[in-house]
């Protein structure tokens, strides 16, 4: 990948869908990981307004520590960048209290998991109509078209997708070349959405290359009796997961009326 032209490829178009659609530039959530670092990056190198909010719920240490870090390397680096701390702790809590929590335990808290990422875009999209600002999403390729792995009108509720043809290898490799800071990209990709360090890994039974691989196999209409131990086993991983979350990358299902019904 010719990475720098990717670069520059993306910040132009950032530049232009923003001038275009008359906005004053972009909003995104900082979450210590790498992909809100590198969209960060790239919206800031635009040149136009850029506001990252830091938007904890209960969030591991851990990921606080490596968000505030790439937030200071932004403003000693770019001068259009401002950023925000809105706690929605307080919030989650009170939500938690008045909704019936009753039923599979696990399945508790994924709802409440993703509950964590509606809140954080309803707060991207307050900031975005108070300050004429697009919503950046952060969703990579393998994520957003292979596994689903995010939420829908979470994460998943943005104006725009800058890296979202880009491999998670790929993510990587223009994170080197904009000097993300190496403690981003070191650790371990993770959500943050349930309050503790486990990581993507941990919840989808697969690493990234292993799930590019996979991603692969299918483009190329290989299917699980083509292989065996760990790369049957991947393979059926992704496929499992990607008709499960097909639902969040078709567009939505419209009951069309007959002619003759209307």
């Amino acid at each position: 990948m010719q990475t720098e032209k990717v670069i520059d490829f993306i910040v132009e178009w950032l530049k232009d869908y923003a001038l275009n659609a008359g906005v004053n530039g972009f909003v995104l959530g900082i979450s210590g990981g790498i992909d809100s670092a590198v969209t960060s990056t790239l919206c800031a190198k635009t040149g136009l307004d850029v506001l990252c909010l830091e938007m904890p719920i209960h969030q591991a240490k851990s990921h606080v520590n490596r968000a505030q870090e790439h937030l200071a390397f932004l403003k000693a680096n770019y001068k259009n960048v401002d950023q925000l701390r809105t706690d929605l702790t307080p919030v989650f809590d009170t939500f938690k209290k008045e909704v019936i929590q009753e039923g599979n335990q696990a399945v508790i808290d994924m709802a409440l998991a993703n509950t964590r990422a509606r809140l954080r875009m309803t707060t991207l999209y307050y900031y975005a109509g108070l300050k004429g600002l697009l919503v950046a999403g952060t969703g990579n390729k393998i994520e957003d078209f292979g596994v689903g792995f995010y939420t829908k009108y979470g994460d998943g509720g943005v104006d725009l997708s800058p890296i979202a043809d880009l491999l998670k290898s790929e993510v990587y490799q223009l994170a080197k070349t904009l000097q993300v800071p190496e403690s981003i990209i070191n650790a371990a990709p993770s959500d943050g959405l349930f309050g503790d360090d486990r990581s993507d890994e941990d919840q989808i039974g697969a690493s990234y290359p292993e799930l590019e691989w996979a991603m692969k196999m299918v483009v190329e209409n290989k299917n699980e009796t083509n292989f065996e131990g760990r790369q049957k086993e991947v393979l059926k991983i992704y496929q499992r997961l990607n008709k499960a979350n097909k639902h969040k990358m078709d567009p939505i299902p419209i009951c069309i009326i007959p002619n003759n019904l209307k």
